[in-house]
């Protein structure tokens, strides 16, 4: 049995090298790696280096945070799981001290290892890694391992229709159809949402998003699109408009795309500074961040086992593991013939 890891040797380079196999503590698990999914940030971290800069240029960066597999060693003091059990994580590792997570609110910790990030840039690339047995979860039979790697951006999409409060009725836009912006029409739709208008440039997207629960569809390019998207939602705009591209232009087309007194959640990572003319948006419109997810992974891991939430037809591309640099390369540069990678580090079902 040996290890090995997939790391970022520069922008643009992985490599794969030999390590060792971690020990779990008396709290962990051992866990042998199966799927691992593909996300924006490790694409954006394959190509500019991580959005957070290690403070040490000598850091290792390992990448990938989306994982299933089977627990290979439990723990002393491990009660929940056994030698075999298949199961996905989530990536996150809170503090449990500070004020955010004794509310119950651990996704906004200050002191989060989170993995493929600070402080340890520790990614899910690998053959076998430890990870806390709270944080990992048992996959029921009916889940494949691609479905258990993809609980974690399925939550993000939960989380987001969660903050937008009652959607029952409402009549919503999301901008971007990416994993993420796929996510949350699904869960938008499981809320009730009356209207899910969903906006992109890239067709192979917007056909999955109609597919997966989106009620209309357009092309971002396209001339006069504001007047278009309110002939769906109506005359004022939409109750709700979730950004998902992580993008300024789509920041800025929600400020003309949300009514009165309605919402506006950011949910992809917008690099640098977003211009806000709050003239346009001084009708008591609420802006909301949203942040990865807290206390989602059940009812997430519920609603794929049942086959209320489609992750696994979005998984249209496989990649061998020693093939990842490939499978980033593959990502950078064919956007448009894919919606979501993954990266088969072992086969394990």
């Amino acid at each position: 049995m040996k290890n090995t890891v997939a790391i970022l040797e520069h922008p643009g380079k992985m490599i794969i090298k030999e390590t060792a196999i971690p020990e779990p503590k008396a709290h962990e698990v051992l866990i042998k790696v199966g799927d691992v999914g593909i996300c924006g940030s490790d694409v954006h971290g394959f190509q500019h280096g991580p959005y957070i800069p290690p403070k040490d240029p000598n850091q290792t960066i390992g990448l990938g945070h989306e994982m299933a597999g089977v627990v290979e060693k439990v723990g002393a003091d491990v009660t929940k799981f056994k030698v075999g059990d298949r199961v996905c994580i989530e990536p996150g590792v809170p503090c449990y001290k500070c004020e955010f997570c004794l509310e119950g609110h651990y996704n906004v910790c200050p002191d989060v290892d989170f993995m493929a990030t600070q402080p340890n840039y520790k990614g899910a690339l690998t053959n076998y890694l430890t990870h806390p047995e709270d944080m990992t979860y048992l996959l029921p039979d009916k889940m494949t391992m691609v479905e258990g790697a993809l609980v974690e951006p399925a939550a993000v999409g939960i989380h987001a229709g969660e903050m937008a409060g009652d959607l029952l009725g409402k009549k919503v836009v999301i901008l971007g159809s990416g994993c993420i912006g796929l996510m949350t029409v699904q869960a938008t739709k499981l809320m009730g949402a009356a209207e899910i208008v969903v906006i992109d440039v890239l067709q192979n997207r917007l056909d999955k998003a109609k597919e997966l629960g989106a009620t209309a569809i357009f092309d971002g390019r396209e001339d006069n699109l504001v007047e278009k998207v309110k002939g769906v939602v109506g005359q004022y705009g939409a109750d709700v408009v979730y950004e998902t591209a992580g993008a300024i232009p789509t920041a800025k087309m929600a400020l003309e795309l949300v009514k009165r007194r309605g919402k506006i959640l950011i949910v992809g990572t917008i690099p640098g500074d977003t211009p806000v003319d709050f003239l346009k948006i001084n009708r008591e419109v609420s802006i909301q961040t949203v942040f990865r997810y807290a206390n989602d992974y059940p009812k997430t891991i519920s609603m794929i086992a049942s086959g209320k939430f489609d992750v696994l037809s979005m998984a249209d591309k496989y990649f061998d593991y020693q093939d990842t640099q490939e499978a980033f390369e593959f990502s950078v540069n064919n956007k448009s013939d894919l919606i979501k990678g993954v990266i088969r580090v072992a086969k394990l079902d």
